[in-house]
C-alpha cells in the first residue's frame, strides 16, 4: 500500500457528468494498492495518515493531526503509483492490484475513514479524474505498508 498525502487548503475531484466532490482544509490522500496489500493493514495505515502532526500550531510548528483541526480527508485511488519505469519507455503497472482487489480494498478504506470523526470525500474509483487542489506549504509526505511487512 502507498499513500502520498499532500495538505491543501482546498481539493476538488470532478469527473464529467458527476457532482464535484470537495474538501477545504485538509490532506487529499492518492492511494495505491499492489496485489499483496490486505485488509487488515487499512487500519495501521489510516491511523498513521489521520495523526500524522502535519498542521501548524500557533507557534507555527507543525504539531496538529487533521483529527486535531477537523480538517477533510480527499481519498482518491490512484493505481499509478506502483508505476516501474526501470525498463523501456511505457511504465508498467504489474505490481498494482487487479482492479477488482484494489477496489474492494478502496471502498474497504474509505469506510473505516468515514466512521471517524472528520469529514470525508472521495475520487471516483476507476475514472479519468479532474483533481484540482491548493497546497499548503507545500507539505507532500509518502507512506507505504510494504509487502514484508504484511506477511
Amino acid at each position: 500500500m502507498r499513500a502520498v498525502l499532500q495538505r491543501v487548503a482546498r481539493c476538488v475531484v470532478s469527473v464529467e457528468g458527476c457532482p464535484p466532490s470537495s474538501i477545504g482544509r485538509g490532506l487529499l490522500l492518492l492511494l495505491g494498492f499492489t496485489k499483496h496489500d490486505r485488509i487488515e493493514d487499512l487500519d495501521k495505515l489510516l491511523s498513521k495518515i489521520v495523526n500524522l502532526r502535519l498542521f501548524v500550531d500557533e507557534q507555527g510548528k507543525m504539531n496538529r493531526s487533521l483529527l486535531e483541526v477537523g480538517g477533510g480527508l480527499m481519498v482518491v485511488s490512484q493505481f499509478t503509483l506502483y508505476a516501474d519505469c526501470s525498463r523501456g519507455r511505457r511504465p508498467s503497472f504489474e505490481q498494482a492490484a487487479p482492479p477488482a482487489v484494489a477496489e474492494g480494498l478502496y471502498k474497504a478504506f474509505l469506510a473505516k475513514a468515514e466512521a471517524l470523526p472528520l469529514q470525508v470525500s472521495k475520487g471516483f474509483f476507476g475514472a479519468r479524474m479532474a483533481v484540482e487542489l491548493l497546497n499548503d506549504g507545500p507539505v507532500t509526505i509518502v507512506l507505504e505498508v510494504p509487502p514484508e511487512e504484511q506477511e
